[in-house]
C-alpha cells in the first residue's frame, strides 16, 4: 500500500470524493437548520367585514398555543373560497359549517371560534322581536352576499340588499328601510363610525345566532384535531368568549370617526 506523502495537507489527501462529500454534508446541515423555521399559514380573511377581523386576532391567540406561525389574506368573500378550496391559501379565518358540505376539500376545526347574531336595526320604530318571521311585515335591508340575512328573509316581500353595510344603514338613517338587518357587532361599529349611533339601535334578542367556524385546507388534515384541543381548551375555560367580548369593544371604541 502506498504511504502518504508526508507535509500534504489533509485536503488533498482526502482526493475530490472525499472534499466533495463534506461539502455536501455542509450543505446539508446548513440546510437543515433554516428549515427550523416554519413557514406561516396563510388564511383567507374576507375584506371590510368586521367580525372577520375578529376572528383572525382570536385565532392568533390559538396558533401561539401551538406555536404556529399564521397570516392573513385580505379577499372578497367569493375569491376567497375560490383560493382556499383550491389549496392556494391554507384555509379561512371563518365561515358557517354548511360551507363543507360545498366545498369538501375545506375541513371545519370543531368547536367554532366564534358567531355573529343577525340583529333588526331600527331608527324610529319599535316592535318586539321573535325570530326572522317577526320582521317580515316590514321594508328590511340587508348586504348582499351575507347568507344568513340572505336565509333568514327569503320569500319576504319587501327586501332591498345593497352592496355594503355603511349603504345599508344610510339607508335606515334616511327612512328609505324600515329595518336594516346586520350582525350586531358590525352594525354598532358601522354607526358609530359614521355618527349615526344616536339615532340607530338594534333590537333585543337577536334574530339568530350562527356560529362561525375556522378552516382548514384538506392537506392539513393532520393539523384539524390540534387546533380543536386548543380551540376546545380555550372554550372550556371561558378565554374564547373574554377574548370575543375585548375585542369586540375595542373595536367599538376605536370605530369612532
Amino acid at each position: 500500500m502506498a504511504s502518504l506523502a508526508p507535509g500534504k495537507p489533509v485536503r488533498a489527501r482526502m482526493g475530490w470524493r472525499g472534499a466533495a462529500a463534506i461539502a455536501w454534508l455542509a450543505l446539508g446541515m446548513l440546510g437543515g437548520a433554516s428549515g427550523q423555521a416554519q413557514a406561516p399559514l396563510r388564511l383567507a380573511r374576507l375584506e371590510n367585514i368586521p367580525d372577520q377581523q375578529v376572528g383572525a386576532e382570536i385565532l392568533q391567540a390559538v396558533y401561539q398555543r401551538l406555536g404556529i406561525p399564521i397570516e392573513f389574506v385580505d379577499l372578497p368573500a367569493k375569491r376567497a373560497l375560490l383560493e382556499s378550496s383550491q389549496g392556494r391559501v391554507d384555509g379561512e379565518v371563518q365561515r358557517v359549517l354548511a360551507v363543507q358540505t360545498e366545498y369538501p376539500s375545506l375541513i371545519a376545526v370543531q368547536p367554532s371560534i366564534n358567531y355573529i347574531e343577525p340583529t333588526a336595526f331600527v331608527n324610529r320604530l319599535d316592535f318586539p322581536v321573535d325570530g326572522w318571521r317577526s320582521i317580515a311585515g316590514y321594508s328590511i335591508g340587508i348586504v348582499r352576499g351575507v347568507g344568513s340575512s340572505e336565509r333568514g328573509t327569503h320569500g319576504m316581500a319587501r327586501v332591498e340588499a345593497v352592496a355594503t353595510m355603511d349603504q345599508l344603514m344610510q339607508m335606515l338613517a334616511h327612512n328609505r328601510i324600515d329595518v336594516a338587518v346586520n350582525d350586531r357587532f358590525s352594525g354598532l361599529l358601522v354607526n358609530r363610525r359614521l355618527r349615526l349611533a344616536a339615532a340607530l339601535r338594534p333590537l333585543s334578542p337577536a334574530l339568530e345566532r350562527v356560529a362561525l367556524y375556522h378552516f382548514l385546507h384538506d392537506r392539513h388534515r393532520e393539523l384539524v384535531p390540534r387546533v380543536g384541543e386548543a380551540v376546545q381548551a380555550m372554550a372550556a375555560s371561558g378565554e374564547l368568549e373574554r377574548l370575543r367580548e375585548e375585542i369586540t369593544a375595542r373595536m367599538i371604541r376605536q370605530a369612532a370617526p
